[in-house]
């Protein structure tokens, strides 16, 4: 299954402009796929995609069962993990300077093993996390940079250029789990109201009241009780707390 996602255009231009990022960090250790290491750096959009691009696919299988003319019922697998592709315009024609160059160079050092990695063993790319304002993607690692340029200076010299960047997500799900998981994780938001508080949030949204501490993180609340009314809260995804 592939979903397309296009900016929302001119509702959302009066808005504060949210330019996307994403953020690579060391690889986990050995037999870790929950929770990526320490921060490397981040690569911050110029401009923001114009469509994300999101692929999952199902394993299903059909029995077929004797002497019977049709197969049996398609039995699920697992997940393939998710892919998701976007396009990253870059220019420096502003100052006609070399950012253009070193923008797409922190994209092509995210296809390449991280030093750290590099003395432990054979290597490990760094995972990446795409986030654009509320939306925050799955843990996932690049697997292809496609660096087009599109414009040069009278010396040669590249100002503008448009690169395609495939990620994909670290690990599947495996098989009789949902297989939706691992999708772009967007938050929703809440407008506290008398008798809310973050736990009846947190029950809500994951039918967990003891989760409520990821709410209080992802909105920097200090303290749980005092609560204002009529403020809006970020209530980030399950799958994102799950990575996370």
């Amino acid at each position: 299954m592939t979903v397309t996602f296009t900016s929302a255009g001119a509702k959302t231009a009066a808005k504060k402009m949210e330019h996307a990022v994403i953020t690579a960090y060391e690889p986990p250790k050995p037999g870790g796929l929950q929770k990526p290491g320490d921060e490397l750096y981040k690569v911050k959009f110029q401009f923001n995609p114009k469509e994300l691009t999101l692929a999952k696919n199902a394993k299903w299988q059909r029995q077929t069962q004797p002497n019977a003319a049709k197969s049996g019922v398609p039995e699920f697998k697992g997940a393939e993990p998710a892919k998701l592709a976007l396009e990253v315009f870059i220019d420096s024609t502003k100052d006609m300077g070399n950012s253009t160059i070193k923008m797409v160079e922190q994209l092509f050092n995210l296809t390449v093993p991280t030093e750290k990695s590099r003395v432990k063993g054979k290597g490990s790319p760094p995972w990446v996390i795409f986030e654009w304002g509320t939306i925050r993607g799955f843990p996932s690692y690049v697997s292809s940079v496609t660096a087009k340029y599109t414009l040069f200076t009278p010396g040669g010299m590249p100002v503008r250029a448009v690169c395609t960047v495939n990620l994909e997500e670290v690990s599947g799900e495996p098989g009789g789990q949902n297989p939706t998981s691992g999708a772009l994780a967007a938050r929703d938001q809440h407008t506290l109201t008398a008798g809310d508080s973050l736990q009846s949030l947190a029950y809500k949204a994951y039918g967990n009241p003891e989760l409520w501490r990821h709410i209080a993180e992802a909105n920097d609340i200090d303290d749980p009780m005092r609560l204002k009314l009529g403020s809006t809260v970020l209530v980030p995804a399950l799958e994102e707390i799950q990575h996370g």
